[in-house]
């Protein structure tokens, strides 16, 4: 049986070094997109950052979903999930609908905007190296093991064991146990998870699942009709934040590059 890796990230041991965010750039050979990595943000060509928060670190980069939504919402199967636990993207495939953006919980995918063809852009967690029973580069990297690598079961209970054990040192939940049906990578924290910038209050199911129950139990005209209007706005909404952000993006991203 096939045992899911996972990487868990804990910020009470991170030491802002960025050693993480320059392995990864080395291991996909990502050109610089900024002098100071402290200021620079997930793009095209940045897979993970390292962002501040007061006496904080954290990292932010692809959770690779349990169940992933841009899994379930991708039209022709260009997102997949593997039995190691990363989830991969296959250009050749994409349609450019930009569905896995807009419908991601932890808004993570970025899409190459400034290129002919563009494809959506985000880490895979060295699966080229997980497969041959290797670390990601980011764990290899970090000299506080505040990035560690693993089964995902074995490092959950790493996790529980360091709450158990230091409980004045850590919030006492591990992000990505549950949300939106768990994650295969794993936060713990000192604080809330929102205060370093992390998607609150989401559900502990897929989000694929509401709309598989609504479309169950709703007449089918009625049923998906609503589904499709309430999706239409929450895309929509989506969408919009998406404009801004890859706005923002792309103007940075000519002065960085």
């Amino acid at each position: 049986m096939i045992k899911q890796k996972a990487i868990l990230f804990d910020a009470t041991l991170c030491v802002g070094c960025g050693e993480c965010y320059n392995a990864c750039k080395e291991q996909n050979k990502l050109p610089a997109t900024n002098d100071d990595f402290l200021k620079d943000h997930l793009g095209a060509n940045t897979y993970t950052v390292i962002e501040e928060y007061g006496d904080y670190y954290t990292r932010k980069l692809c959770m690779h979903c349990v169940e992933p939504t841009c899994v379930s919402v991708c039209p022709v199967g260009a997102f997949t999930k593997t039995e190691l636990g990363p989830v991969l993207y296959n250009p050749d495939i994409c349609l450019g609908c930009r569905y896995c953006m807009q419908s991601c919980p932890h808004k993570i995918p970025r899409y190459e905007w400034t290129k002919n063809n563009p494809r959506v852009r985000k880490c895979v967690m060295c699966y080229d190296k997980i497969s041959k029973g290797e670390s990601t580069a980011c764990a290899d990297a970090c000299p506080a093991e505040a990035t560690i690598f693993g089964d995902r079961d074995e490092l959950i209970k790493i996790a529980k064991q360091r709450i158990a054990e230091s409980p004045d040192s850590y919030y006492p939940e591990i992000y990505g146990l549950n949300e939106a049906g768990g994650t295969s990578v794993l936060i713990l924290s000192p604080v809330p998870f929102d205060q370093l910038g992390f998607a609150a209050n989401l559900p502990k199911e897929p989000l694929g699942n509401y709309t598989m129950r609504a479309l169950d139990k709703i007449p089918s005209v009625v049923g998906v009709g609503g589904v499709f209007l309430t999706g239409m706005y929450w895309l929509t909404k989506r969408k919009n934040e998406i404009a801004k952000e890859e706005n923002d993006t792309i103007k940075s991203d000519g002065k960085k590059i």
